[in-house]
């Protein structure tokens, strides 16, 4: 399925690393703390940094969320709203989607995260949370909405 999102693409810059270790990664995140601006993911020795997060990026991202929302409400599905925060496996992997679900219950580890991918690097999203098991991912990347749907995990909760 392929939905166009923006009209023209938010100007992002990405900065792709290689061969950086975990302990140069939590540094360099340590550095940039303080910046909302700047978003990093981290997998196995590939570091992306990714700035600026703009405007046009944070209205896709609230209006998927709010249609994922509206369409779980409508199916009667039980669901917890996560937001954007780190998923981390230390050592391995560390990212941050731009906002995640838990279905049917509340948990450490989503079932649904969202991102708004703008600007593509050279990180597998998918691979980027599966150590964490987040089971399903929304991807808005290059003015098109990727889907993956798993029918049994939208079906009305009892």
């Amino acid at each position: 399925m392929s939905i166009p999102l923006v009209d023209q693409p938010t100007q992002e810059k990405l900065v792709t690393l290689r061969d950086v270790s975990w302990e140069q990664f939590k540094g360099i995140e340590a550095q940039l703390k303080d910046n909302r601006d700047v978003r990093m993911s981290y997998l196995s020795g590939i570091l992306e940094i990714m700035s600026p997060i703009g405007d046009k990026h944070e209205k896709v991202k609230s209006t998927l969320g709010l249609l994922l929302e509206a369409f779980m409400r409508e199916k009667g599905i039980r669901f917890y709203k996560r937001g954007g925060f780190t998923l981390e496996e230390p050592g391995y992997a560390s990212g941050t989607p731009d906002e995640s679900y838990c279905i049917s219950t509340d948990k450490e580890t989503p079932d649904i995260v969202i991102e708004i991918i703008v600007t593509s690097g050279i990180i597998n999203r998918k691979e980027l949370y599966k150590p964490k098991r987040a089971s399903r991912n929304l991807n808005a990347k290059a003015n098109r909405l990727l889907l993956e749907p798993r029918p049994s995990q939208w079906e009305a909760q009892s």
